[in-house]
């Protein structure tokens, strides 16, 4: 499999799952067997990951990625074992660093759970080659990361707009969008992955979907008062009351 698959979440997963020490093998830069040159985007992947490791407390050298030749068997092997030795002498995950298991595994949900947001922030630069190992240190920031995690971007439907069209539950990738016929929708905060989606699926003519940073979302509206009347049905609903 090429390198360039192994998506950030599956690194976060290996950790949630105790997992002491993640190593990603690659090809050598410029000599891709398939063409595409997933490897730079793979180191792309694990530089960020690295700084998302040190944002929530784990050390980073719990992570390595390496190029080598498939034929190179005496490299690997070196690799590999100066890696575990690194590994065990860090300790367990969690407790080489003084996070408790709980802890850690809240942290690394919250984490996993950003990943589609994340990615879209830093498009361009996971789409970027680094031909020179001297980038490597500050492609990606302590701060930009920091910055990334305190401005995450929240979606929020305004209820005097929402004109309960569905569209942007039929495309939200995560299902978070709680929604019925003539009945105002709402984002589940809990579910939503700041992909975006919905608010770019929302018809320009109603704009009920809200992008906030840096604010709490406002709280969703009771679902005894979700239901929208019609003007066409209210002027009915008027005509029936005046001839009774």
């Amino acid at each position: 499999m090429c390198s360039g698959r192994v998506d950030l979440k599956y690194v976060l997963r290996a950790f949630s799952n105790g997992i002491d020490g993640v190593f990603i093998g690659g090809c050598r830069f410029n000599e891709c067997n398939y063409s595409t040159h997933g490897n730079y985007h793979a180191l792309n992947m694990v530089l960020l990951c690295k700084k998302i490791m040190e944002h929530i407390g784990l050390n980073p050298e719990r992570l390595r990625f390496e190029v080598m030749s498939g034929s190179e068997g005496n490299l690997f092997a070196e690799v590999v074992d100066d890696f575990v030795k690194k590994v065990k002498g860090l300790g367990p995950l969690g407790k080489g660093e003084g996070i408790g298991g709980n802890e850690l595994k809240l942290k690394l949900g919250e984490v996993t759970k950003l990943v589609p947001y994340i990615k879209m922030v830093n498009q361009e630069k996971l789409g970027s080659r680094l031909e020179n190992p001297e980038e490597y240190d500050g492609f990606f920031t302590s701060d930009e990361i920091d910055k990334l995690f305190s401005d995450v971007v929240s979606y929020y439907i305004d209820p005097d707009k929402c004109q309960a069209c569905m569209l942007c539950a039929r495309r939200c990738p995560a299902e978070a969008i709680i929604s019925a016929k003539n009945q105002i929708h709402v984002i589940d905060q809990e579910k939503c992955i700041k992909c975006g989606t919905c608010f770019e699926a929302c018809p320009p003519r109603f704009s009920a979907v809200t992008k906030i940073s840096g604010e709490p979302v406002p709280p969703p509206i009771p679902e005894e008062q979700r239901t929208i009347v019609r003007k066409s049905k209210e002027k009915m609903r008027e005509a029936a009351l005046s001839i009774d």
